[in-house]
C-alpha cells in the first residue's frame, strides 16, 4: 500500500468517524416520483453547485424518475428577506418538497470583530428567530409541502487564509440560528440536516496537517465546487443512499455462471477465444465528476470532493467482478478496449464507475454537461430574481419592467457595483419573451437529460491478453 492511498483510506475512516452520527441521526427522505424540489436560501445556494449535484445523482441514478429540482437562492439573503419574497419566488414554483437554509447573513460580519460582540450577536439571533417566526407560520399553512429545514454550511474561523482575517466567534452565533431550525423542526414534524457540525469536522481535521484547508472558500463563506460536493454526498447520505450502487456484477467464468447482477440484468452469458462475453443492462448509470472548475471565480472542481469525502466509496460503485480467470485479461465493452487487469484484479472487483472511458460513462458525462448548462440557463433568472427582490420590490416596483424601472436602475447603478454587474441581464430579461425563450431552453435540456439519462444495453468480452 502506497503512503498516498493510505492516508487516503485513513482519512476516509477518520471522516466517518466525525461525521457519522450527524449523517446518520439526521434523515432526509428521499426525494419520490413527480416531487417538485425547491431549494431556498441565500448565495451559497443562488450561486452554488450542491442542487444541481444533487439533481445530477437523481438524474443517473434513478433515470425513470421524474423529478425536477429548482433555484430559489438570492445572495445576500437573510430570513427576513426570504420571507417577502415567498409568495412570488418560492410558493409560486409549487414545491411539494421545499428545502430551506439560512444562517450567514442572519448572523452579520464585521463587528464580531469590534468592542461590543457579544451583545451584536445576540441582537442577530433575535432578529433571524422573530424573522422566521414568520416563516414558521406560512410554512405551517402550506398542507401538500414536505418542508426540510438545512443548518447552514459553517464560517471557517479556522483556516490560516492571508489577508482574510476571520471573524471571532461567528460561527457559534450561527450553531445559536441551527439550534432553532432543529427545535422548529422537531415541533413541527419537518425534517432538518445540520451542515454545520459536519463540514466544521472536515475542515478541522484537515486543517491538522493543512491550516490553510477550507470547505468553506477562500472567504470563509462560500465553498467552492468541491465544497458543494461535500454537501451534496452529506444530503444524499442523509437520505439513506450510502451503499446504493450503479450495479454489481459477479460472473464465475469457469462455469459460465452469474452469481451476483444487482441493479442490471446480464443475458447471453458464453465463452468465447477463453475468455467470456455477456450483455449487460444496468439500472443507472456512473455518477459522473467533473474536473473542471466551473462557476464565477472556481478554483476548485467536483472532483476535488473525492480528497474528503468517500462519495465513490459509498454511492458510486458499479462493481465487475469475475472469477477462474488467470493471467492478465482484456476489458472490452461494446468494442472498445477499457484496459487490461490481471485475474486477481477481477476476482477483487473492478469498479467501472471509475474509469471514465466506458461508453456507460461516457453517457453519463452528456447528462453531466447538459446539467451544467441547465444551471447556467437557471441563473440568470436567479440575477433576475435578486434584482426584483433585492431592488425593485423595496421600491413598490416589484415585476415593472417597464422603461421607468430600467431608468430607475440607471440612476442608482453607478454607485452600486452589483447593480452594475446585473444591469445587462436585467435590461434583456425584463422582456417577458426573452425568459420564455430561457425557460423553453431549460425545458429542453431536461428533456434531453430525461432521454440519455436511460442506460444502454452494453456487450461486454473478457479475453485474456495474448
Amino acid at each position: 500500500m502506497n503512503l498516498k492511498f493510505a492516508r487516503t483510506v485513513f482519512c476516509c475512516i477518520c471522516l466517518l468517524c466525525s461525521i457519522g452520527k450527524y449523517g446518520y441521526a439526521q434523515k432526509i427522505s428521499p426525494f419520490k416520483d413527480k416531487d417538485r424540489v425547491v431549494f431556498l436560501g441565500n448565495s451559497i445556494t443562488d450561486g452554488g453547485h450542491y442542487h444541481s449535484f444533487i439533481w445530477l445523482y437523481y438524474s443517473t441514478r434513478f433515470p425513470n424518475m421524474d423529478l425536477l429540482i429548482q433555484n430559489a437562492g438570492i445572495g445576500g439573503d437573510r430570513v427576513i428577506e426570504m420571507v417577502k419574497r415567498l409568495d412570488g419566488d418560492v410558493f409560486s414554483k409549487k414545491p411539494t418538497v421545499l428545502i430551506t437554509t439560512f444562517g450567514m447573513n442572519d448572523s452579520g460580519y464585521f463587528e464580531y470583530n469590534g468592542s461590543d460582540a457579544e451583545n451584536f450577536a445576540d441582537s442577530k439571533v433575535k432578529e433571524s428567530f422573530e424573522a422566521f417566526q414568520q416563516m414558521e407560520e406560512r410554512y405551517k399553512s402550506l398542507k401538500h409541502t414536505k418542508i426540510v429545514l438545512l443548518g447552514s454550511t459553517p464560517y471557517d474561523e479556522g483556516a490560516q487564509i492571508e489577508g482574510n482575517t476571520a471573524f471571532k466567534n461567528k460561527n457559534k452565533a450561527m450553531l445559536r440560528i441551527v439550534d432553532f431550525q432543529r427545535k422548529s423542526a422537531e415541533a413541527n414534524n419537518w425534517e432538518f440536516f445540520d451542515y454545520n457540525e459536519p463540514i466544521t469536522a472536515i475542515n478541522r481535521r484537515n486543517q491538522q496537517t493543512d491550516p490553510g484547508f477550507t470547505i468553506s472558500g477562500n472567504d470563509r463563506i462560500h465553498p467552492d465546487n468541491d465544497g458543494h460536493m461535500v454537501m451534496a454526498y452529506l444530503f444524499l447520505k442523509a437520505q439513506g443512499f450510502v451503499g446504493n450502487k450503479v450495479s454489481e456484477i459477479s460472473i464465475d467464468s469457469e462455469n459460465k455462471k452469474v452469481v451476483t447482477a444487482s441493479n442490471c440484468s446480464i443475458s447471453n452469458l458464453k465463452g468465447v477465444s477463453k475468455g467470456i462475453q455477456f450483455d449487460y443492462l444496468a439500472n443507472s448509470l456512473p455518477y459522473p465528476l467533473d474536473t473542471v472548475a466551473r462557476g464565477w471565480g472556481s478554483k476548485k472542481s467536483q472532483y476535488d470532493a473525492t480528497k474528503v469525502v468517500p462519495f465513490v466509496e459509498e454511492m458510486n460503485q458499479e462493481l465487475l467482478i469475475v472469477n477462474g480467470l488467470s493471467g492478465q485479461n482484456k476489458l472490452i465493452i461494446d468494442g472498445e478496449i477499457i484496459g487490461n487487469w490481471s485475474a486477481q484484479d477481477f476476482a477483487n472487483g473492478i469498479n467501472l464507475a471509475t474509469l471514465t472511458n466506458t461508453p456507460q460513462y461516457q453517457q453519463a458525462l452528456r447528462i453531466m454537461h447538459l446539467n451544467e448548462e441547465r444551471w447556467e440557463l437557471e441563473r440568470r433568472f436567479r440575477d433576475y430574481a435578486w434584482i426584483q427582490y433585492n431592488f425593485f420590490q423595496p421600491r413598490g416596483m416589484l415585476d415593472a419592467n417597464n422603461r421607468q424601472a430600467i431608468e430607475l436602475l440607471d440612476e442608482h447603478a453607478p454607485n452600486d457595483g452589483w447593480l452594475r454587474a446585473k444591469r445587462d441581464l436585467y435590461s434583456k430579461a425584463m422582456f417577458p419573451e426573452v425568459r420564455q425563450v430561457w425557460q423553453d431552453q431549460i425545458n429542453a435540456f431536461q428533456v434531453a437529460i430525461k432521454k440519455i439519462s436511460k442506460p444502454v444495453k452494453r456487450h461486454v468480452s473478457i479475453i485474456p491478453v495474448n
